[in-house]
């Protein structure tokens, strides 16, 4: 299966997942009035709702370039991310003000044992999705499923915390009949709500981080200048480094420094190798490479920020 229909599938199976997990925690929390599997089933309607932005998204940013996107439509999948991460802020905000109700109001609870056997389904559903999602998008460099990854995997923790709460009330209720712990169901719903915070401020910084064009990270910038290093004595150096990324698509932009006598024929026979191992190296890239005659003193400024002096030749990509 080609990347694009591996990233479609995995979505559509997302989809489903979620739309499933809605129905059954939205019949279970109204039938045993807990705030907790009600705020669960609230993340899992903004899970779905994430599910279907992300699978527009991945379908979006797997189209070709065209006249008026030149360069793809790769920031799509950070559009969507952004978009998940305010959904789960707007989610969060919504539990905490039921929890604190309930903290306020508290009332007893209709057969928490259900409460927690839905939750427990529940981890083990989104253990098994979120896998496929982060295994599929780490693969293929998809933030969009990246990002529906987090939320299922935030999900996970979040339904373990509350079916922890309803077992606590409903050995309680077993053990100490007496005792009034119908506190710790709005409880776990407040730490539901603080853990899908900081899933929702890691996204946004993820998602921006790429609009802004933002660099690729340090260890892949220097793969690169090593994969050109590699090329010498044909290389003299290189300068000028460029990166960014669009959703899974990588920009690369890079100076290269050839011998000044070198024909232009010879300088871009170099380039062209110089670009097809970067591309083995990441295959979801462009790469754009100018050549320059080498003024003498090259040898020294390998992966330099500094450019040396010397007069531009012809463009190479």
């Amino acid at each position: 299966m080609d990347p694009h229909r591996q990233k479609t599938s995995v979505a559509l199976l997302s989809i489903f997942s979620n739309a499933c997990l809605v129905l059954l925690k939205v019949v279970v929390g109204f039938a045993t009035g807990s705030v907790s599997v009600i705020s669960e089933a609230a993340h899992s309607a903004v899970d779905l709702l994430a599910a279907v932005i992300a699978f527009v998204a991945v379908r979006t940013s797997g189209r070709p370039a065209d006249a008026r996107h030149q360069f793809g439509h790769g920031k799509v999948e950070n559009i969507s991310a952004a978009v998940e991460a305010l959904l789960i802020f707007l989610a969060a905000g919504w539990i905490i003000h039921e929890a604190v109700k309930k903290l306020l109001h508290p009332h007893p609870l209709e057969s928490p044992g259900w409460g927690a056997a839905v939750m427990l389904f529940s981890v083990v559903v989104n253990i098994v999705v979120s896998h496929m999602l982060f295994r599929v998008g780490n693969r293929t460099h998809s933030v969009a499923l990246q990002a529906d990854a987090w939320h299922l995997r935030t999900d996970v923790y979040t339904s373990a915390g509350v079916m922890a709460g309803l077992g606590a009330i409903a050995l309680g209720r077993r053990y100490f009949s007496g005792t009034n712990i119908f506190w710790v169901d709005p409880l776990a719903a407040l730490v539901v709500a603080t853990m899908i915070l900081k899933a929702a401020y890691d996204l946004t910084v993820q998602s921006l981080r790429d609009l802004l064009d933002a660099s690729l990270p340090a260890e892949e910038e220097q793969r690169i200048m090593r994969m050109v290093n590699e090329m010498r004595p044909a290389v003299c150096g290189a300068h000028k480094l460029r990166t960014r990324r669009s959703g899974p698509m990588r920009f690369i932009e890079l100076h290269l420094l050839v011998h000044p006598d070198m024909s232009v024929k010879d300088s871009h026979s170099i380039a062209d190798d110089v670009v097809a191992r970067i591309k083995s190296e990441f295959p979801e890239s462009r790469v754009f490479m100018h050549v320059e005659p080498c003024d003498g003193s090259c040898g020294t400024i390998i992966g330099s920020a500094k450019p040396p002096n010397g007069k531009s030749a012809s463009p190479a990509e």
